[in-house]
């Protein structure tokens, strides 16, 4: 595959489809998913003399952030919610509790 091709097939995963996700619709209820999708490529040329030498690479993340909702002729926003984010925050609000109660401890002696 050469440059222009993985520029060009990353450029058609980047689109609108992969923001904003196919319509569910059940019981009058619409969900339309929505994500944050970011992506890239890169490619490069070298080598020794005499030698030819190629690279290339692409990369797409995608983050689920919620759901529109539609019913009844209203929109309204439903975001996702990251358990991994609110797991880490809780531990690091506890390292940092241990730390201040240690510390404190320590200045008493």
């Amino acid at each position: 595959m050469d440059v222009q091709q993985l520029l060009s097939r990353v450029t058609d995963d980047l689109t609108p489809k992969r923001v904003f996700g196919e319509p569910i619709s059940q019981d009058g209820v619409m969900l339309v998913p929505v994500a944050r999708v970011r992506g890239g490529a890169g490619a490069g040329s070298g080598g020794h003399e005499g030698e030819e030498g190629t690279g290339g690479g692409a990369g797409i993340d995608a983050k689920g952030l919620g759901v529109f909702v539609v019913k009844d002729g209203k929109v309204s926003w439903q975001p996702a919610v990251d358990v991994t984010k609110i797991a880490i925050g809780g531990q690091v609000f506890a390292l940092v509790l241990v730390l201040a109660i240690r510390s404190i401890l320590r200045r008493r002696r």
